[in-house]
Formats: structure tokens, sequence, C-alpha cells
């Protein structure tokens, strides 16, 4: 047990979200309890060992401008690199990397260790210690520990349940248990919880696979990286490509009533972009197939990850549906796929540093503010953990604006507009997405990260350096890079912010307004209003179930206000 029972961060939970909490927090001077169930699982991938992709790949650069673990834990561990998106502008490349899972978390765990700040505990943290809307610590293993800041990024662990078939087991990850406790807790505090679910496929013996028959996807020949601070370092292993067919839609459909999706055990919503093998069968009956990437979990070991069929059918019918797939006719199952049914809180609760509103000093970060995916989980902890350390320590908070980063894009989407589904970030959401670039994370975010103390030396001389020769114009293969881009991207970002300035001087400031006193507005309006308490009326406009009528009694409230 801790001991020391003093701290100026507590963060509840070891996953992405709560190590770049940590990390966050003490960068900037906290001294930091990180409490998890089990230290060995610190940085543990829970489902996909992959990092990346369009708009969440952009996020991992905008982590690691800020000098966070996440990107520079994915080259240290990277068995396969990709660019998706290279079609397209670069705008919208998304760099992924595929990772050996063992190595990851070693990284991860090693980041950690190498922190003066942080404490790490193994324990439950049953309980938070609230008192006149302000938190004071946390219950660990029946000990009282004091903060007066504490983070929950919790992931899936918050009154988690698993389904597989017919079977049911209590845990935020398979053979480990949950936080039912502390979920407890959080409905005795009155905060809104609501329940969201995410899947994981089985994981496959790759030796069973017959790979001649498979499409192979190489690594990327182009060594580029996910951090510009690191570089590849593990051999590259290749991917393969394989689809469902009419015979595997079969077998699922054949199978659908033992699926707990259907049979109304699972209450929470799933993500609609990353839909389970049954969801895709039953919601897209005229497609005769889908795609599926088979990847490698790491360099010493057979397990391969059939992206794209997370599934919480019985085994049976699991091991039936796979062998009607091409190169996978004799595959064996290693570990059977599940779904994981879990509590969240409405994300509205909180304000743009991820604080709830109501409880002074407690944070929320990741999985439980109604996320999905590493990346967004990640991002999420860093600006929690910043802001924790911030009110501990007497700091400017951490506010990352939708101008400067899709960082600022998700945590306006999630304060504002709040979910209804596990929310993923796409590049389709940021209007900024011009600017929004992966290849100029750094410009646009090097400055933030050094006025909050975030940047160690090493991130800090890099960007230092870099912003040097951009204002040069550097011919360095990388920076003549990023300068032609922006030139070729010039016209269209200037149009694209003339557009939104011109939206901007039309606005309304709503500061100031006392919805209750607004005429002719309903209560469900002003309740929706004084929840989010949105600064503007572009803001208020993205708050679901906010009628035009409304918006137009609150505008011309506000212009005889003012």
């Amino acid at each position: 047990m801790f001991h020391v029972k003093q701290f100026e961060v507590i963060i509840v939970g070891g996953g992405h979200a709560g190590v770049e909490a940590a990390c966050a927090a003490a960068r900037r001077g906290a001294s930091v309890a990180l409490a998890t169930f089990d230290a060995k699982m610190i940085g543990a991938m829970s489902c996909n060992p992959a990092i990346g992709g369009v708009g969440k790949g952009h996020m991992v650069r905008e982590i690691d401008a800020l000098d966070g673990v996440l990107g520079r834990a994915s080259d240290a561990a990277a068995i396969h690199y990709r660019m998706l998106n290279r079609s397209k502008g670069r705008a919208v490349w998304g760099p992924r990397v595929q990772a050996d899972r063992k190595q990851f978390g070693a990284y991860v765990r090693a980041a950690v260790a190498r922190e003066p700040n942080i404490t790490v505990v193994e324990g439950e943290a049953s309980a938070l210690m609230v008192a006149n809307g302000q938190v004071s610590g946390a219950i660990f293993n029946g000990d009282t520990v004091m903060a007066p800041s504490v983070v929950l990024a919790t992931g899936t662990f918050l009154g988690g349940r698993l389904f597989r078939g017919e079977e049911r087991f209590t845990g935020g990850r398979i053979e480990e248990r949950a936080a039912t406790a502390l979920a407890d807790s959080l409905r005795d505090l009155a905060l809104p919880l609501a329940r969201l679910k995410t899947g994981t496929p089985p994981r496959l013996d790759g030796r069973t696979i017959d790979w001649s028959r498979l499409p192979r996807q190489e690594s990327d020949a182009d060594l580029w990286t996910m951090s510009p601070l690191s570089q590849r370092v593990l051999p590259q292993l290749h991917c393969a490509i394989t689809r469902t067919n009419h015979a595997t839609h079969d077998v699922i459909r054949a199978n659908a009533g033992r699926s707990p999706l259907y049979s109304g055990d699972i209450e929470g919503v799933g993500p609609r972009y990353c839909p389970s093998i049954e969801d895709k069968v039953r919601r897209f009956g005229d497609r005769d197939g889908h795609q599926i990437f088979l990847e490698p979990e790491g360099l010493d070991t057979h397990l391969i990850y059939p992206n794209g069929i997370s599934t919480s059918l019985p085994v049976d019918a699991q091991h039936d549906f796979l062998r009607t797939i091409e190169g996978l006719a004799a595959v064996d199952i290693v570990a059977p796929g599940y779904a994981v049914e879990y509590d969240h809180i409405d994300p509205r609760i909180l304000g743009h540093d991820l604080a709830v509103r109501d409880i002074v000093g407690l944070y929320c970060a990741g999985q439980i503010n109604g996320t999905t995916g590493y990346e967004e989980a990640a991002a999420q902890g860093l600006v929690a953990g910043a802001n924790a350390a911030a009110h501990a320590l007497g700091l400017s908070p951490l506010i990352l604006g939708r101008e400067t980063s899709y960082i600022g894009v998700m945590i306006d989407d999630l304060v504002l507009a709040g979910v209804s589904e596990p929310y993923r970030m796409m590049t389709a959401r940021a209007e900024h997405r011009l600017a929004l670039r992966a290849d100029n994370a750094t410009t646009r975010l090097h400055a933030i990260g050094a006025a909050a103390n975030l940047l160690g030396q090493d991130r800090l001389a890099f960007g230092n350096a870099r912003l040097t020769a951009l204002a040069a114009g550097g011919t360095d293969d990388d920076i003549a890079a990023e300068l032609a881009e922006d030139v070729a991207y010039a016209p269209y970002v200037a149009r694209m912010q003339a557009e939104l300035a011109k939206r901007a001087r039309s606005d309304v400031a709503l500061d100031r307004v006392a919805f209750a006193n607004v005429p002719g507005l309903s209560n469900e309006m002003i309740e929706r209003l004084e929840r989010v308490r949105p600064a503007t009326l572009q803001h208020a406009e993205r708050i679901p179930g906010i009628t035009p009528a409304a918006l137009t009694a609150v505008m011309v409230y506000a212009k005889r206000a003012a």
C-alpha cells in the first residue's frame, strides 16, 4: 500500500487514458498516484494491437507534439507501418502502425517508471471522497488517500460485464475484475451514468491459416514514424486480407438468436463505425462480404487479430463461421471474441478542461466519457492530467480549441453534444481539417505545450529547432515537405478561414444569459441549455435536441441584453 498518503493528483486506471494523465500531471510537476488493479497490465492493448488511422493518427501526432507517450510507444513496438488514405490529400492521410503487444506494454510501463513524480499502486479504488462539492481524495483498498485532484480513467472496467453467447462474466477485460464498487459510488454522487458496449474478435492461431491463398499487405517502405523523436527498431511483418462470404453470413444468421446483442441482455449501444460482424450482417444484408485484415500481434507469438469481425456469438458459432472464410478453412481459435458493456458518464457535465463542473477537482478521461479507441482515450488523458495538475498546483489550464487540434474538436464535441454511441474521431468532424494535418502537429501545438510546461528537454529542443527551420525555409526533406504542403493548401485554408470568420462575426455571446429568463423557452430547452452552458450561439446549435425556435428566442434575448 501507499508509503505516502498525500498526493496532488490521483489517477484511477492504468490504461491509455490513465497513463497519459499520470505522465502529463507529473511533467507539470505534480506528485501523482497511479492506481490500477494490476501494475503488469499498465499500457495493455485490450483490443486491436494497432495505433492510429484516419483521424486517429492525427491525434497520435498531436499527443506526441505535447510530449505524450503514445507515439513513441507505437514506434518502439511497431511491426507494420501503413499510411492510410494516400490517394487523397495529405490533410487526411492517416498514419497507422500494427504493434507488438508485449513490446508496447513494456515501453509504456518503462515510461511510467521513468517519471519520478509517479507512484504506481495496485489496488481497487472503491469510492471518491467528496464534500461540499469538492473532491479531496479516494478510498484505495480500504485506506484513505488524499489529493485535491482526481482523474477517473476507468476504461471498460466501470461496472464492466462481458458477454459471449449464453456466457456472462463480470469484468472490464476477460479474466479481469470490474470496478463495481466505484460505479456504485458514482451513482451515489448522482453523476449521470449510462451504458455503452464494445467488442473484440477471436484471436486466431496463425499457424492454422493458409496464407498462400491470401493477398499480402506489406509495411510501407518509406521510413516514416509516428514520432519524430524515434525511429523504426523492430523487424516488419506483413498483414493479409480476406473477406466474409454468403456462407459466413448464413452461419451468423442461423446463430443470431444465441447472440446477447439480440436477446436483450446487452443494454448499451455499440460503435456505429466499428460494428460487430452480427450487426454488419443484419444491417448490410445485401452485401456479398465484409473485409477482414489479418494482423499479427507480435514477433514472438502466433496470435493473429482478425480486424473486422468483433463478435459475441457462442464459441462454437465463432468457430463455424470462421471456417467458411478464404484462408481460414482449418483455423483454430486461441481466444474467443466477446462483448463488454460498461458505465460511462454524460460528458456534457464536463468543462473543456474535462473537469466535472459540479465537483471541484474531479476530472474524467477516456471511455468513461463515452469514447472508443486508444487514441481518443490517450488524448483525453493528457488533457485531463494536465488540468488536474493545474488545479492542484495553481497553474493555467490547458484548453485546446477546435482550430488548434483534433483533440480540441473531440473535447468540444463531447462536452457540448454528448454521446448517443461510442465516439470515434473522424476527419469529417473537424471544420478546420485542411489546416490540421498529421505532418504539422508540432507546428500547431509546440508553443502551447511549452507554455504549459508539458514538454521534456528533448521535445522542447526538437520543437524549437523545427519552428526555427520552418521560419527560415529550411531544405531538410521533412521541413521542405511541410512547407510545400502549406503552400499547396494555402488558398483552400484561406477560403475556409474566411467562411469561419464570417460565421464568427455573426455569432452571439451567451456567457451571461440566464436561460430560465428567456421568454418562450420550454423547461426541456432550459434544462438542455443550462446543462451545457454554451458560450456562443454556434455552440448552442451543436447541442442535440435544441430546436430552431429555441435558438431564435435565445438569440433575440441575448442581443437585447447585450
